[in-house]
């Protein structure tokens, strides 16, 4: 039997990030990851379209937790440990510089995921992280208060064991045999598949200002709105399938939404059409795009409208104007399924966060086995925040780990 200090299953984001501040702060202790795969920080590598979006440009802890569907409660208390600006400084101290996006995404100004893959290999190098490849983990026991690891090829021994998997159901299953409850993964980031004459010929445009509202439903959101060759994208559609996973998972990705496509409400809309069929009145619907949309966009729901090509603004009827105003406003499409991210897939689902001491992330059912990142049922909108999550939890656990 292989002897180990501290094993961490899971040669992730938040795995290496624990695995250098434990060995950094505790240079006579064996840190050894456990990587089921061929290859480490593969997540990583492909996160933010491969130039990974470290964390999230948002530094006060109240507003950050906002961002999780699931452990907003608990990761408050986390976040004002360490969150956005300690990351920022973490990186910083070993070399890696962080720069802001408009749109409040944070990643390394060389834009390439490589940069933090580079920093996380160089960092366990220096502090003598021991890296196993090809070692999924088969089972776990607890014997005279130290743990073994079984893997296909290997077993080992160790005072501190840390489950830093990710959204991995084999490990779930591992887990739940320890007495774990495990909340069933369902995806939490996914585009919405819509076939609808109105959008199937305009793939790539995007609308800044949109509401989305899911009918019969509280889920509401607000952002940017990209049409795609096989329905909707983008921040607005992901945030409602990040706080709605559970109940779109229920209807089976079969639901209706409401677009608000000017983000006014039907009443200024049609005001405003009335205003504009005074100023424009010798002048082409169809010409025009109003309320700065795009062209392509305005053009398809003014035809909706059963406003035909070659109609004045002075020639719309009263019925017209209130089905543009309706169009713009309150335009219902069927969504039929949905498409994930299969390379930056995020599940909600994972260890009951009842079952776990976020002072220290370690589990409250067994002394020594602590859990960080996702294969705890935590998650979050696209933008960072899934990584704040995993540096938050894996520098906290590293602090308290030898204490």
């Amino acid at each position: 039997m292989i002897e180990k200090d501290v094993i961490i299953v899971g040669g992730g984001a938040s795995g290496f990030f624990a695995a250098i501040n434990i060995a950094q702060q505790n240079p006579h202790i064996k840190v050894t990851i456990l990587e089921r795969g061929k290859d480490v920080l593969t997540k990583v590598k492909v996160s933010g379209g491969g130039r990974c979006n470290v964390t999230h440009a948002e530094f006060i802890p109240q507003e950050l937790v906002l961002n999780y569907p699931r452990g907003e409660k608990e990761l408050l208390g986390p976040f004002h440990t360490f969150m956005t600006g300690d990351t920022i400084a973490w990186f910083e101290e070993r070399g890696v510089e962080l720069k802001i996006e408009e749109d409040g995404r944070m990643f390394p100004i060389s834009n390439s995921s490589q940069t933090i893959i580079d920093c996380f290999l160089e960092e366990a190098k220096k502090y003598n992280v021991e890296v196993l490849k090809n070692q999924p983990v088969i089972n776990l026991e607890n014997q005279d208060n130290n743990w073994i690891v079984n893997t296909k090829t290997n077993k080992l021994t160790c005072k501190k064991l840390i489950i830093a998997t990710g959204s991995n159901p084999k490990i779930w299953k591992v887990i739940e045999n320890l007495g774990h409850s495990v909340t069933s993964p369902v995806p939490s980031l996914f585009t919405f598949n819509i076939k609808d004459k109105r959008i199937e010929d305009i793939p790539g445009v995007v609308a800044k200002n949109v509401t989305i509202k899911v009918i019969d439903s509280d889920l509401e959101s607000y952002g940017p709105l990209l049409i795609t060759h096989w329905g909707m994208s983008a921040p607005s559609i992901l945030k409602l399938s990040a706080f709605g996973a559970l109940e779109l998972a229920k209807r089976d990705y079969k639901f209706k939404i409401e677009v608000n496509f000017i983000n006014l409400n039907f009443d200024i809309a049609i005001s405003r059409l009335k205003s504009i069929k005074k100023e424009f009145n010798k002048k082409k619907v169809i010409n025009y795009s109003q309320f700065n949309l795009p062209k392509r966009l305005w053009y398809q729901l003014v035809i909706a409208s059963k406003i035909n090509k070659e109609t004045n603004w002075a020639d719309c009827t009263k019925v017209q104007i209130e089905n543009l105003a309706n169009q713009l406003t309150k335009a219902v499409f069927n969504v039929d399924g949905k498409s994930t991210f299969k390379e930056e897939f995020v599940t909600a689902g994972g260890v009951d966060l009842k079952e776990v001491n976020f002072k220290n992330f370690e589990s409250k059912l067994h002394k020594n086995l602590y859990f960080v990142g996702e294969v705890l049922n935590i998650d979050a909108i696209t933008g960072g925040f899934n990584f704040q999550n995993a540096w938050t939890g894996a520098y906290i656990l590293s602090q308290s780990i030898f204490k």
